[in-house]
């Protein structure tokens, strides 16, 4: 089953900052599960979402490079943190904070991953989307190698990984913390 992906409207979804926004997939990411705000963002129904691969919400501002970044990290059984514009059935936008949980079998083989977001700050969308178009901008001219040369290097500048920069930028803090740190474990 495929699905033609919309095309970018311009207009952004406004997500309230303690909206939970959860979905589950394999580790190929098909999607498995998406909780009720999951499937309402996403304006597709839920038999729509389940089996398909997560990436029919990629944005196309999306840089390749920072889902490289997550997926290695997540397959290696490391978690990530990481801001995302995803693109809706409308093809209207909302950008998020992700967080994941891994799940691992008996044997201690990752079997899923479940993706935990909130509304990504107004503050936080106005440091990385700037950041976020030059690497897009890198993979078209150069490809995704090139553009991960220049995140590294970005990164190298302030002394930081990836999931240190977004954490120090967009880790939920105070009550909104708390409820994000409630939400995971109630899915663990």
């Amino acid at each position: 089953m495929s699905m033609i992906q919309p095309h970018p409207t311009g207009k952004e979804l406004k997500l309230h900052p303690k909206d939970m926004i959860v979905s589950k997939t394999d580790v190929k990411g098909v999607i498995s599960y998406g909780n009720k705000k999951f499937v309402e963002i996403s304006g597709y129904r839920e038999n729509e979402l389940i089996g398909m691969p997560h990436n029919i919400l990629r944005h196309p501002d999306m840089p390749k490079a920072i889902f490289y970044l997550m997926w290695k990290s997540i397959r290696n059984g490391q978690n990530i943190m990481a801001v995302v514009k995803n693109l809706s059935k409308s093809g209207d936008h909302y950008w998020v904070t992700t967080d994941f949980e891994i799940q691992r079998n008996k044997e201690g083989k990752i079997r899923n991953f479940i993706a935990f977001r909130q509304a990504a700050p107004k503050n936080v969308i106005k440091e990385i989307e700037p950041l976020y178009a030059t690497l897009v901008e890198i993979e078209k001219e150069h490809g995704m190698e090139e553009s991960i040369n220049y995140l590294e290097a970005f990164l190298e500048e302030k002394r930081m990984s990836y999931n240190q920069f977004i954490e120090d930028l967009a880790k939920p803090k105070g009550i909104a913390g708390v409820l994000f740190a409630k939400m995971k474990q109630f899915f663990n």
